[in-house]
């Protein structure tokens, strides 16, 4: 059974979300705060963590960002309509989906499913190993080297860099991107994908400024560089 960690301050709302999820067939773990919510995620070892932003005290970003420092759990994010700014800092910070509040629980059980299958696909892709230039894709070990260096990616990024390494020149836009890595519709995908290249090429780029790998066709979207 799939553990997820749910971190949200107001009780109607984690009750909600708690019950829809074990009706789903998921173990639930509920923290009311950040402090508590990152001691659990090290105790627990969760699955996923949906991820409340408006948290009193440490907020949900600071959360991420602690999440981020040890661990490449899943996380999707529960926002106020109105933060598209924190929306796409937190996808930068690594987070892979988010639900604007008031939202439907079924959406994010759909939500969190689809997250949890981009899991599941970058972790289950036969013996395939994909090589350009000095980056090496492990797709069964969701294993990443640049240079002779390993990096860390969260499940989203890794099914991201897999699906333009798996055909490097090809310029993708942006919605063949999202469906690459098997998402449900962002109602802001172009900031969304945008925000993952972005984490990306801090991870994987030289000088993430100026692009070796992941780079930008203007006006259409992105492409990994054949040579």
């Amino acid at each position: 059974m799939r553990k997820i960690l749910v971190v949200e301050d107001e009780g109607k709302i984690a009750r909600l979300v708690r019950d829809y999820l074990e009706h789903a067939g998921f173990e639930v773990v509920v923290a009311g705060d950040g402090e508590v919510a990152l001691a659990e995620a090290r105790r627990s070892r969760p699955d996923l963590v949906v991820l409340d932003l408006g948290l009193p005290g440490r907020d949900g970003l600071d959360v991420a960002r602690g999440l981020r420092r040890v661990s490449n759990v899943p996380i999707v994010m529960l926002t106020a309509r109105g933060d598209e700014t924190d929306r796409i800092v937190g996808l930068e910070l690594g987070a892979d989906d988010y639900v604007v509040k008031p939202f439907s629980p079924k959406e994010l059980v759909a939500r969190v499913r689809a997250v949890l299958r981009r899991t599941e696909a970058a972790s289950s892709g036969g013996t395939e190993v994909l090589r350009v230039a000095d980056v090496e894709v492990d797709l069964p070990r969701m294993r990443v080297v640049v240079g002779g260096r390993p990096v860390e990616l969260t499940p989203t990024e890794f099914q991201l860099l897999a699906a333009m390494v798996r055909e490097p020149g090809r310029v993708f836009t942006r919605g063949q991107l999202l469906d690459a890595v098997h998402g449900v519709a962002f109602e802001s995908y172009e900031r969304a994908v945008d925000a993952h290249v972005k984490n990306l090429r801090k991870k994987i780029e030289p000088t993430p400024g100026h692009p070796r790998y992941l780079l930008t066709v203007h006006g259409v979207g992105y492409r990994f560089a054949d040579a």
